[in-house]
């Protein structure tokens, strides 16, 4: 089962979308606009994969 949410990027701030995958009980936050992706676990809230253009790390 999938359950969609609509939710503010985190990245840029628009309208984003939520996804609940429930049988791997995966989480992913998706944006159009700027291309924000991010998959976590539900159960631990480790990150499986992320991309999120314009945010850069400190050195």
């Amino acid at each position: 089962m999938q359950v969609v949410q609509t939710v503010h990027c985190p990245n840029c701030g628009s309208h984003a979308e939520r996804y609940r995958i429930e049988p791997g009980a995966l989480t992913r936050t998706q944006c159009p606009e700027c291309d924000y992706l991010m998959i976590t676990c539900s159960k631990s809230g480790r990150v499986i994969e992320a991309y999120a253009p314009g945010i850069y790390v400190r050195r």
